[in-house]
């Protein structure tokens, strides 16, 4: 076989193991992103997510992370969902953590592909990434063809949103490369009007991530700052508004994903009973979720921090 034939079956096992959309570039250094990546971390975007600043070459190279590399496969993985909380007047939960916690799931499609190829290929060294390690994938998916870095900073495809998980197989076979798609935003300005926070910079592109909702709720261990109060619009854990928002989530479709379906009782928790919310039901509700990452104690201060009686 030649690498126009991996390249074949390679997409073609990544469509069967459920990945809605396959890329693949060249590993070499993301010389054209050091420039933003350094002035968004010089900005403090990152907040308290230290972690951020580490591995600086590592997020650029991605042949420092595998030995040899000469591919990386990125891999779209949908999410979207029509179901909703019934009670709206509830604090609302991401779409993504509504099932069990995706880095599980898509992990292990990852090394199921990775199997696949070194078993019909030969000896391939690589490893997945699921947004686990410093790997710059929107970069990645971008350089793929997997769609364009939209205002919003978020990956966004012409045909079918923006409700997707991003992954890599980073290997060391040489294979077709795709190309980048041109960027559909256009003189929308959605996403940068409807943010909550005004995380978004009046141009797009630019996220402050320290005044992101989902930074907000997930990742800040500590409290929330006093400047957001009310400003939540009732999230308690991530945030939807930049994606519900956009134009191109009209072409969104349903996933298929059965582990992605939250459990029986969480859309039908009315406000009062998260309001009165207990370690056993945050238990019974989130075992396996996403949203364990920020614990009950998390969950608890964010719900408290969105009651106006909390002043």
């Amino acid at each position: 076989m030649n690498k126009s034939e991996y390249t074949r079956i390679i997409k073609n096992e990544a469509t069967k193991l459920g990945f809605v959309d396959i890329g693949i570039s060249k590993a070499s250094r993301l010389d054209d992103v050091e420039k933003d990546l350094s002035n968004w971390l010089e900005n403090g975007f990152q907040g308290k997510m230290k972690y951020l600043e580490n591995h600086f070459e590592k997020r650029l190279d991605p042949r420092k992370l595998v030995d040899g590399a000469k591919s990386v496969i990125s891999m779209s993985y949908n999410y979207f969902t029509d179901e909703h909380q019934k009670d709206t007047e509830s604090p609302k939960i991401s779409k993504y953590a509504y099932g069990k916690d995706y880095h599980d799931i898509i992990k292990l499609k990852l090394n199921a592909l990775l199997e696949y190829i070194q078993n019909e290929i030969g000896e391939v060294y690589g490893r997945g990434f699921v947004d686990s390690a410093p790997v710059m994938e929107r970069e990645w998916a971008k350089k793929s063809g997997l769609g364009w870095i939209g205002k919003n900073t978020l990956l966004i495809h012409p045909k079918k949103g923006s409700y997707f998980f991003l992954c890599e197989l980073i290997i060391d076979l040489e294979l077709e490369y795709d190309h980048s798609i041109k960027d559909y935003c256009g003189t929308c300005k959605k996403c940068i009007d409807a943010c909550p926070t005004q995380a978004i910079s009046d141009n797009g592109y630019w996220l402050d991530g320290s005044k992101c909702i989902s930074y907000l709720t997930i990742e800040l261990k500590e409290e929330i700052p006093r400047e957001f109060k009310n400003k939540m619009d009732n999230w308690m854990f991530g945030c939807d508004v930049c994606q519900d928002v956009c134009p191109w989530n009209r072409f969104s479709k349903a996933h298929q994903e059965p582990n992605f379906l939250p459990h029986p009782d969480l859309l039908e928790m009315k406000n009062r009973e998260w309001q009165e919310i207990t370690n056993d039901v945050f238990k019974k509700l989130f075992t396996g979720s996403a949203v364990q990452r920020t614990k009950f104690n998390g969950l608890v201060r964010n719900i408290k921090f969105l009651n106006p009686e909390n002043e």
